[in-house]
């Protein structure tokens, strides 16, 4: 299906969105290895996390849903690299779209909203580990100007099987 862009509202995440969000991330955690989560969240479990996306700052979470009807089709979201201090200017990022919902140009829109929000918050550099393989996302990441560092071989272990991280950088 080609992107239809006129039917995509993309706006910042509100704590209204917690329980479409999570159904969202649920089914990462369930059916793929994308995330190393392995136990699924309840909306209040994951409500620390939307909590620490605010509408400004470094931490953002960009929501894309369906125009005419509200249903939350994807998200962006930037979050802190690592928690020590000398690592502030740096985000991770990292974006998920509706299994149903792919191939419409969301992640590009989604992406596009993100790294327009970060501007001028002073920040240096934003990571993506991808999780191997994924070509989709891989492509999506070289699109905006990440660049490949290197790969954690079978850092992550979920369905019984090791799962190696490619990390990407980009310069903000």
């Amino acid at each position: 299906m080609p992107p239809v862009h006129a039917e995509l509202q993309v706006r910042p995440g509100v704590e209204g969105d917690l329980v479409a969000l999570t159904d969202l991330y649920n089914h990462y955690v369930r059916e793929t290895a994308v995330t190393f989560d392995t136990v699924p969240f309840t909306p209040a479990e994951r409500r620390p996390w939307l909590l620490s996306h605010p509408v400004d700052g470094p931490h953002r979470l960009m929501v894309a849903t369906d125009a005419a009807s509200g249903r939350v089709l994807g998200y962006a979201s930037s979050s802190p690299f690592r928690a020590k201090p000398a690592y502030a200017t740096s985000v991770e990022t990292t974006v998920y779209v509706a299994p149903d919902a792919g191939r419409r140009g969301i992640g590009t829109l989604l992406y596009q909203a993100l790294f327009g929000a970060l501007a001028g918050e002073g920040l240096h550099r934003a990571y993506a580990g991808i999780a191997q393989p994924n070509a989709a996302s891989t492509r999506l990441h070289e699109r905006f100007g990440f660049r490949y560092v290197g790969t954690y071989r079978e850092v992550g272990h979920k369905f019984g099987r090791w799962w190696d991280v490619a990390w990407h950088e980009k310069e903000l």
